[in-house]
């Protein structure tokens, strides 16, 4: 039987591209060099059937296009500097509806003052967005490159986009699943400050510390710095879910994932989570003491 992309999943297909061209960097966004700075340059694709939930507007759509955009160049810190926006429709949408998700993704670009550059448009057999967004950063924060004692770090609570996601009545866990932000300030202020490494949280918390880990060093986390409320696990027991799970292996919360020197001047709001070390491995300290190895797991176009 002939092997299917559902077999191997979204990574592996992604390590296949990279294999066959030398020009690809693995990381957040491509990096190009360009003039006296770096060219930082992000496409992602969204898809009604797979990344828009029922309830999600038509303007939260256009809004979401951008933002899943802007946070990789906010992952790198860089500073945006134009947004391409490329959109497919089936043909009985309504004028009004196409209206209202281009009105979200102009309101997207004041948002995060990036301007709408261009684009182009197609129809198909449901609404697909598909996104570029450019930056420029003269020295962008990449993914493997932290060290030794660095703490680890997040820039907000994680976890509320994927509780919201099984929620129907308005509250702050539906927003973050229905209109989630990008961190752009914070990448950038981050990185001027000397984290030592960054990405954005999209497929999971676990996924995103095995895509940062750098060879031979380890991270261990902890359950009682993550800062998990009662309500979180109250609500998650009633839905008959694992708080946990929804913590470490559902992402979509777009929070920024970094590393940096315990003496740092970092003048933001964040979360320290964990710190680097030298185990090889990467671990959760639970609030019962348990240490446990994190499941390299998370949302998998293809398989998910």
């Amino acid at each position: 039987m002939a092997l299917k992309v559902s077999d191997i999943g979204e990574k592996e297909l992604i390590n296949y591209i990279l294999s066959k061209s030398s020009d690809i960097i693995p990381d957040d966004t491509a990096i190009t060099k360009f003039s006296d700075t770096n060219l930082i340059s992000t496409c992602d694709m969204l898809i009604a059937s797979k990344h828009f939930p029922r309830e999600m507007s038509y303007f939260q759509m256009g809004f979401k296009a951008v933002t899943v955009n802007v946070s990789d160049l906010a992952a790198m810190g860089a500073n945006p500097i134009g947004f391409l926006l490329s959109i497919a429709l089936p043909k009985d949408l309504e004028v009004n509806d196409f209206k209202k998700i281009i009105e979200g993704v102009v309101n997207a670009c004041d948002y995060y003052k990036i301007p709408l550059i261009g684009g182009d448009t197609n129809e198909a057999s449901e609404i697909i967005i598909s996104g570029t967004a450019l930056g420029v950063c003269d020295n962008p924060l990449m993914k493997d490159t932290s060290k030794v004692g660095d703490l680890i770090c997040i820039t907000g609570d994680i976890g509320l986009a994927a509780l919201g996601f099984n929620l129907k009545e308005d509250n702050i866990y539906t927003k973050k699943a229905l209109e989630p932000l990008a961190r752009l300030k914070e990448g950038i202020i981050i990185n001027n400050a000397g984290a030592t490494s960054s990405t954005d949280i999209t497929d999971g918390l676990a996924s995103e510390l095995y895509e940062m880990k750098p060879d031979s060093l380890g991270f261990m986390i902890y359950e009682e710095k993550i800062g998990i409320s009662d309500e979180f696990k109250v609500i998650s027991s009633e839905l008959g879910l694992n708080y946990l799970d929804l913590i470490l292996h559902v992402g979509e919360d777009f929070e920024l994932l970094f590393t940096i020197d315990k003496d740092n001047d970092l003048d933001i709001d964040y979360i320290v989570i964990g710190e680097v070390n030298d185990s090889d491995r990467i671990q959760i300290t639970l609030s019962n003491g348990e240490v446990r190895k994190i499941e390299n797991r998370g949302y998998n176009h293809y398989v998910s």
